[in-house]
């Protein structure tokens, strides 16, 4: 039976509030509105959530929309990130903080074109690079949360994030594995567990402390990529190796 026109339109209407939110948040920024911009970015990121989360329930995902919500993607966590780190504080280091305003842009473009050429069915638990909304977000939270440094770091500020937004600019195109919570194995066998650890928990820290703890899960996430990649990995790589040599060993030993 097809599906009615408005179940193909309802996915596209988050991708659009989030690509507003964006927009708006270009505008903000020019009006020095700096926190609220940052409070536009992580609603996005939800708003970018829910698109995908919908489509997959009501069965209608479509190319036009993958295409769509990548544009989205890039002006929401691409454009108005690194427009507001140039205003905050790149602005600073006049031509280089132009270019690394722009490399930011570059990377995010480059990531989401990525992801749409190489997204398998096979391979959902982990994403290839820092993805373009978590990058975006991690921006938009540290200026959340520099209001809340002392006046002694005021003065290393803008370095720390010229370097900051490189940093996390390369890691949108790097090879480091983050993780996708697209599969909910873990959600389905301890449901109430699960629930309080990733829904509950969160949400109590940052009404508490919201610039705090919406710039610390944000760091959280970008530090489990490389923790992964780096840690976990070479460690499973190399228990691997030792079952693969005691397996053979045991064949010789027994041949």
């Amino acid at each position: 039976m097809p599906r009615h026109k408005s179940f193909y339109i309802l996915p596209n209407l988050f991708t659009t509030a989030s690509l507003f939110l964006g927009f708006l948040g270009l505008i903000w920024t020019v009006s020095g509105h700096y926190d609220r911009v940052a409070l536009l970015i992580i609603f996005g990121m939800f708003m970018d959530g829910i698109d995908g989360k919908v489509a997959r329930l009501t069965n209608t995902s479509t190319e036009f929309g993958i295409q769509y919500d990548s544009l989205a993607d890039l002006v929401t966590f691409g454009v108005a990130p690194a427009f507001l780190m140039y205003n905050f504080a790149l602005h600073n280091f006049g031509r280089v903080g132009i270019a690394v305003a722009f490399l930011f842009v570059v990377c995010a473009a480059l990531r989401l074109a990525r992801f749409n050429v190489t997204t398998s069915p096979s391979n959902k638990r982990f994403f290839s690079g820092l993805p373009s909304p978590p990058a975006g977000c991690t921006l938009g939270c540290f200026v959340f949360f520099s209001a809340l440094l002392p006046d002694a770091m005021q003065g290393a500020l803008p370095w720390f994030c010229l370097f900051y937004t490189a940093i996390v600019a390369l890691l949108m195109v790097s090879n480091i594995r983050y993780a996708s919570f697209k599969e909910f194995g873990v959600f389905r066998a301890h449901p109430f567990r699960s629930v309080f650890l990733y829904v509950v928990l969160p949400i109590a820290l940052i009404i508490a402390s919201p610039r705090i703890f919406c710039f610390m899960l944000t760091l959280a996430y970008v530090v489990s990529g490389l923790i992964h990649t780096y840690v976990v990995l070479p460690r499973m790589a190399k228990a691997a190796n030792r079952a693969a040599e005691k397996e053979a060993a045991l064949k010789e030993a027994q041949g």
